[in-house]
């Protein structure tokens, strides 16, 4: 018997005045999978995953997650979600212990169980021996460690990750990896990521798909989406988004606020 997909997208659609991003988007995502959604500022990514964290109603279709409509069961859905938005969501006047000891108040984690999952939370993310240092002594990996500790101390059964490496040094981004594949294999947890590294998600995703222009290009695992690009030996994901790009479509959209929110998160994790 097949189990129910994690994330089932079917004709989503986000309007913001004349656009639509995402536009009659729809896909799935099994349980287990990492899945990651790729594509240019302003493609609709951030947005979608807006919806599946329940931040966001769309104006039509329908999000669900483990077969809970993020419209009709709002909170039984946040329950399910763990989510590192793309921009910081850490307190630097606060430890790392009482930065998570938050977010498990606000998920109502159990007075009697909290500092359990706090700790336990923190060595995770391999943060337990500076949980008691001031997050701002943090440095860039560690702070994005933080959110992932942040996010798990639910215990929830799909992560969300907005570009959750932006700013990140190579040694950085190849620690929170770590931390997210190590999760995901013992805790048989789902992950849905968006990024800008491509390398990265051919490297760490089952599966991606690319968004361009609001709507869906292409969906397959990285090596399929190469063969299907017919782009020779020694194609990478990057040549693959390229192809699909090169249609005469502009992308190059994302306005000034974009553009400063990036740099503004880069900066602080530098």
């Amino acid at each position: 018997m097949s189990r129910r997909p994690a994330v089932a997208a079917r004709g989503l659609v986000c309007q913001f005045g004349p656009v639509r991003a995402p536009d009659d988007l729809s896909f799935e995502v099994a349980e287990g999978e990492v899945f990651g959604l790729l594509g240019p500022n302003g493609a609709g990514k951030t947005t979608a995953i807006r919806v599946v964290t329940t931040l966001l109603p769309p104006n039509a279709g329908t999000m669900e997650i483990f077969g809970l409509d993020t419209r009709r069961s709002t909170m039984r859905v946040r329950r399910l979600v763990g989510y590192v938005p793309q921009q910081l969501s850490i307190d630097g006047q606060l430890t790392g212990y009482e930065n998570v000891w938050l977010f498990a108040r606000l998920f109502d984690v159990p007075r009697r169980e909290r500092r359990r999952r706090v700790g336990g939370a923190l060595t995770q993310v391999g943060l337990e021996r500076v949980g008691g240092r001031l997050a701002s002594t943090y440095s860039g990996g560690m702070v994005r460690r933080l959110e992932l500790a942040q996010a798990l101390v639910s215990r929830p059964r799909l992560l969300v990750l907005d570009e959750p490496t932006i700013g990140l040094d190579p040694l950085a981004r190849g620690s929170v990896w770590e931390r997210v594949l190590e999760l995901r294999a013992e805790e048989d947890m789902t992950v849905l990521l968006t990024t800008h590294y491509l390398e990265e998600a051919e490297r760490l995703c089952d599966r991606v798909g690319l968004l361009l222009d609001g709507r869906l290009r292409a969906i397959g695992r990285p090596s399929e989406l190469e063969l299907e690009a017919a782009l020779g030996p020694g194609a990478t994901l990057e040549d693959v988004f390229r192809a699909y790009a090169s249609d005469g479509t502009d992308q190059d959209k994302g306005g000034l606020r974009d553009v400063r929110s990036t740099r503004r998160t880069a900066g602080r994790l530098g």
